[in-house]
């Protein structure tokens, strides 16, 4: 398996080239923004982009999927029924966030309609790219239709914006949940093994083994009182 990353938008969002070397078959896993170099990665080295993967529906996460299904166009967009709002909703989330329609083009906001997902996840399904099989687990709580993708050959794990190195996803967005969120981090992501490489929407890499032990909202340090946590 080679991973290629790209840090893309303000928002220092982990976009995704992810290949088999065997067959060059290849997914992009969560196009935060527009990337020519994203573009121009995949054709320079001569990969077959069979699929542009969602783990979720905010914009930092899908903003890039328009450029990249044009330059691609046989790719399939695959995301979760439970975010398909949000997904949708894309050119409206600046706004809903308090950026100001005048501001929307030089932010790199001003985003074009998505293009129509090929079909939605489903929890447990299996899908190849190339010699690698990946597993789908939803995982809510960030977002209602949030999942991650496990490839076990290789002990490794997207996780999108459920789990981060020291810290865990936001969950005071609309459709957000902690409970909701910590079941499905300790269900889905925990339960793996610690072993497993956990790569993650935003900073750096870590594993399962590491945020079992060190992570305060995972561990017990951390207790939510009144919606705030101490």
């Amino acid at each position: 398996m080679k991973i290629e990353k790209f840090v893309l938008s303000a928002f220092q969002q982990n976009t995704r080239i992810v290949a088999c070397p065997t067959t060059g078959e290849a997914m992009c896993i969560d196009p935060g923004a527009e990337s020519p170099e994203i573009i121009d990665y995949v054709k320079a080295n001569g990969l077959n982009l069979k699929m542009i993967a969602l783990t979720h529906g905010h914009l930092d996460h899908v903003g890039g999927t328009f450029p990249l299904k044009c330059a691609f166009p046989s790719a399939e967009v695959i995301i979760h029924k439970g975010d398909e709002d949000l997904y949708y909703g894309l050119p409206q989330q600046p706004l809903l966030m308090g950026i100001p329609q005048h501001q929307l083009a030089v932010l790199g906001f001003d985003y074009e309609d998505p293009p129509k997902p090929t079909r939605n996840w489903q929890h447990g399904e299996h899908f190849q790219i190339g010699e690698m099989e990946f597993e789908v687990r939803h995982c809510p709580g960030h977002t209602p239709g949030h999942i991650v993708l496990i490839e076990s050959n290789h002990k490794k794990v997207f996780v999108g914006d459920c789990l981060f190195q020291g810290s865990v996803g936001r969950s005071d967005l609309p459709g957000g949940d902690h409970e909701q969120l910590i079941d499905s981090i300790m269900s889905n992501i925990i339960s793996l093994g610690d072993d497993f490489t956990v790569y993650s929407g935003h900073g750096p890499e870590t594993t399962v083994g590491h945020e079992r032990t060190t992570n305060p909202f995972l561990n017990g340090l951390y207790r939510p009182v009144r919606g705030r946590f101490v």
